[in-house]
């Protein structure tokens, strides 16, 4: 059983790991926790682009995103760039549920699973 841990430098946390061929990243949120839900929304999958080619993945092999969002009036603006990000033809399994997030200013978080890509 192989397991690859990345971005270890958080104690309580890895960014990344990889067992056999499945890629699991921790939740990301926006880079910056001070705008709108559609700019968090943008860069926290940016993050997570730049995680799954770290990882040796892409969008087209996401198996399963979990969406956390502060308030359902934002869905809507939410889906709006998930749907221009996600590649047509390669829609993940996908779960978006209402939460209180780690800080006040923060819309929206994602958690994803993904392949490894061959």
């Amino acid at each position: 059983m192989s397991i690859t841990r990345l971005g270890t430098e958080r104690r309580r946390m890895s960014k990344i790991i990889i067992h056999n061929d499945t890629i699991y990243l921790c939740g990301q949120v926006a880079k910056d926790s001070n705008t709108d839900i559609r700019e968090q929304t943008q860069t926290m999958l940016d993050k997570v682009d730049g995680l799954l080619d770290q990882a040796g993945s892409d969008r087209e092999h996401i198996l399963s995103a979990t969406i956390y969002i502060k308030d359902m009036q934002d869905f809507a603006s939410m889906n709006e760039v998930w749907d221009a990000w996600v590649v047509e033809g390669y829609s993940p399994a996908r779960a978006c549920v209402q939460a209180s997030l780690a800080r006040p200013e923060l819309l929206v978080e994602i958690s994803v699973i993904a392949a490894v890509k061959k």
